[in-house]
């Protein structure tokens, strides 16, 4: 029961999160308008998340309490124009702020300060090794 509790609860968000976006999300419906065709085409970012606990319980049933919840963020980033038969794309221009320029940045971040730690941990275990070869008792 716990887990049909837990993964019922995850079920169900990300069952929410699919009937908020589909593929006409991204990839809009085509507008015409004097000869030309654009769609609009968007990025979707989802997140969720979802947990619950074990609480316990002078009975012999358990209790199992948890919570699920997801974020959304749909943004227009080009339009398809097809006119007279030739297709080109026009990106908007995106006024992403800085804390969000950031945030993209952080696992590249992340990588490059992990090789680095790592480069460093085996020069000092080089060092070590090579100290003991030399080591007098």
């Amino acid at each position: 029961m716990k887990e049909q509790s837990a993964s019922g609860i995850m079920g169900t968000t990300i069952e929410k999160m699919r009937e908020l976006v589909d593929v006409s999300t991204i990839i809009g419906d085509p507008i015409k308008v004097d000869g030309v065709t654009v769609i609009p085409v968007s990025k979707v970012t989802c997140g969720f998340a979802s947990g619950g606990s074990d609480f316990p319980s002078k009975s012999n049933a358990d209790i199992f309490g948890g919570g699920g919840g997801a974020g959304m963020t749909i943004t227009p980033i080009a339009f398809i124009v097809v006119n007279n038969g030739e297709v080109s794309i026009k990106h908007i221009a995106t006024s992403e702020g800085s804390a969000e320029r950031i945030m993209g940045m952080v696992p590249d971040v992340i990588s490059q300060l992990t090789g680095i730690v790592e480069k460093l941990i085996n020069k000092k275990k080089d060092e070590d090794e090579a100290e003991e070869e030399f080591d007098i008792v």
